[in-house]
């Protein structure tokens, strides 16, 4: 057990310590050993005084400092300022134990030396006689100064520490100052006029600028200040190599704020709208600021170009996601026009980007499911997306996409002249796709009912009929259908997926079946089963209900009918399952593009050395770089010369190793 305090410790230690106080306050010696100070205040916060100790401590410096107030309107009084901060420092090295332990852990209690700003700001330098004083005392300063007086630099130096410690250098002196600088500034301009400007020019800028730039450009332009950009601006134009400095900082600024951007896994999901964002204020900046200088606008474009391309194809497939986004149906946040501007900016950030295989391999992706699953929101502005890809890449780039569009126009026409021929009662609509320019798809065959059956025989049929030749192959990952429903509440439609649709035709039978049932009705592949099931007893329309319930799909559950299902709407849209990328589906989209890239280098490799017969290594390499339009390493060219080495299209030479030749 801890032994307790004498009785009138408290009283008795605190005496000691207010004496104390009292003597640093009056500028007289302590009569006690200021480790002896220290152990009391250690002891009393040790027995829960703390509290106390703090109020009767700032009452102490309150009283002194209100008892101080008319000595503070006398001159001197920075020197009694000077001596106001040296005892706040003594008394916090007193009561340091106070500070470090009790007021630490009261974060709405002020430090004991912010304490002491705060009576001193409150009381003394809120005192309208005493803040003229200080500030005409400061200012006479620098004033004998600038006559070339010799003057207390470090007192001058504390005192306009205290007054930003204070809080009060903006509104209290910095105007003041300014507006005295200013008049000296003016009337010695009346003196020297030219010569001074130049020699001022050179002195506060021309000398230092490196110095400005690196203290303030930053805080600058991320806080947007537009007018203090501008000024800068204007300063270092009227230096001689001001205007090349600011260049080489303003793009150190914009590749290390964009590198943040870029390079940050966790900051994928805005990563483009804070490009589009640092973009627009970048652009603004010129614009307003920098005179729509052209040296700023090409060197902003070389820094956009090289950190974007610091994470490589990552960016590019973002950009794809983001516009998939904006065209998707259901994007309500943009006009028509709105659409075409966010377009157009897209375009200026897509235009940086080195490896755009991968850019056109998720749009194209993405785009074959806006399509296919009719989740377009406007044909017109699709094909605004597609002439602005073909103005910036070329009509190589787009052909494909192209002919994506153009087999959904042949498929119109086809469905119409077989529905002429055999009107049935079930409405099919067959989309044909030429297999070069669509993304691949994995077939996966699974068991469809005796009419869906027999519809696909009778379009084989009637298209076969009329292309001989060509081979059908249907793709059931991206089908789907709308089917017609009735539970107690009344008929509704479901808008959902060929898996969804084979799940749910199965309740036309039975009212309850297991996963491993479903499973094997419908042929579909375990994990899209799974990811279907989840769609209809896991998500907002639950049309089945699972049980056991809970969030994953597991062997063993069961699936009920959900008889008392209610919606407001009467046709509900439950297949977004298929706009939504698998994480199969985003590594088989970047496997594809890597595998295509070994092909384009291996094609650019044989028809360098078709051409050149024989080459050595570096030139073989340099030459690629310039053939290939994606970034690439030179560890990856070599293992692909090294791979047709090994199948014969050609050798190295075998008195050089770093010489290649052609073998025909």
């Amino acid at each position: 057990e801890r032994p307790k305090l004498p009785d009138n410790y408290t009283r008795d230690t605190w005496q000691k310590l207010h004496e104390a106080v009292g003597a640093i306050q009056s500028s007289v010696s302590i009569k006690y050993n200021l480790e002896e100070l220290y152990q009391a205040v250690e002891n009393l916060c040790s027995y829960k005084v703390s509290a106390t100790l703090y109020k009767q401590l700032r009452q102490v410096c309150e009283d002194h400092v209100k008892a101080q107030i008319l000595q503070f309107r006398e001159y001197p009084f920075l020197v009694k300022t000077f001596s106001f901060i040296y005892f706040q420092i003594m008394i916090r090295s007193i009561f340091l134990f106070l500070d470090r332990t009790y007021v630490l852990q009261n974060s709405m209690l002020p430090s004991i030396w912010d304490m002491g700003l705060e009576l001193f700001r409150n009381h003394v330098i809120s005192d309208k006689q005493v803040q003229n004083k200080t500030i005409d005392g400061i200012l006479l300063l620098i004033e004998r100064e600038r006559n070339g007086e010799a003057v207390d630099r470090s007192l001058l130096r504390s005192l306009l520490s205290m007054l930003s410690d204070l809080q009060v250098y903006k509104e209290s002196f910095e105007q003041r100052f300014l507006e005295e600088t200013n008049c000296l500034y003016a009337a010695e301009g009346q003196r020297l006029i030219k010569p001074l400007i130049a020699c001022v020019e050179k002195q506060l800028l021309g000398e230092h600028l490196s110095a400005i730039l690196q203290k303030g450009l930053d805080n600058l332009l991320d806080e947007n200040r537009i007018s203090d950009l501008t000024q800068t601006y204007q300063l270092f134009s009227r230096v001689k190599g001001g205007q090349q400095i600011l260049l080489q900082h303003w793009s150190e600024y914009i590749k290390n704020f964009g590198t943040t951007i870029v390079v940050n896994p966790e900051k994928d999901k805005d990563m483009v709208q804070e490009l589009l964002d640092f973009k627009d204020k970048v652009d603004h900046i010129i614009e307003v600021c920098f005179q729509k200088n052209e040296k700023f606008i090409n060197l902003m474009k070389e820094s956009f170009e090289t950190f974007i391309n610091k994470r490589p194809n990552k960016p590019a497939e973002l950009i794809a996601k983001y516009v998939d986004s904006k065209l998707r149906a259901g994007n309500k946040e943009a006009t028509d026009e709105e659409l075409e501007r966010i377009l157009d900016k897209i375009m200026i950030i897509f235009r940086f980007i080195h490896g755009k295989d991968v850019f056109e391999a998720f749009y194209k992706k993405d785009l074959a499911k806006r399509l296919l699953v009719g989740k377009s929101a406007s044909v017109d502005a699709e094909k605004s997306m597609l002439s602005k890809l073909k103005h910036e890449c070329g009509a190589a780039f787009t052909s494909k996409l192209e002919g994506m569009f153009k087999d959904m126009e042949l498929s119109k026409d086809v469905m119409y002249m077989q529905n002429q021929s055999d009107p049935g009662n079930i409405d099919l609509t067959v989309n044909i796709l030429t297999m070069g320019y669509w993304p691949t798809y994995t077939p996966m065959e699974v068991h469809l009912n005796s009419e869906m059956i027999k519809l696909q025989e009778v379009f084989k049929t009637f298209y076969l009929g009329k292309h001989s030749g060509r081979k059908l192959q249907w793709q059931t990952t991206l089908g789907h259908a709308v089917l017609k429903a009735e539970f107690k509440e009344g008929k509704k439609e479901f808008q959902v997926s060929l898996f969804q649709t084979l799940v749910l035709l199965m309740f036309n039978e039975g009212d309850e079946f297991s996963f491993e049932e479903i499973k094997m009705a419908t042929g579909v592949e375990d994990s899209e089963l799974r990811r279907t099931l989840q769609s209809l007893a896991c998500g907002k329309a639950r049309v089945l209900i699972k049980n056991p319930k809970g969030k994953d799909v597991e062997d063993g559950d069961k699936f009920i009918f959900n008889g008392d299902f209610k919606h407001k709407l009467f046709r509900i849209k439950i297949n977004q399952i298929q706009m939504k990328e698998t994480v199969e589906e985003q590594v088989s989209t970047t496997e594809r593009v890597f595998q295509d890239r070994q092909y384009q280098i291996d094609a650019a490799i044989v028809r360098i050395m078709k051409m050149r017969k024989t080459l050595g290594h570096n030139l073989l390499v340099s030459e690629l770089y310039n053939q290939l339009k994606f970034p690439v390493k030179p560890g990856d060219l070599k293992k692909r010369i090294e791979s047709l080495i090994d199948r014969d299209y050609m050798e190295r030479d075998k008195d050089n190793p770093n010489q290649y030749h052609y073998v025909a």
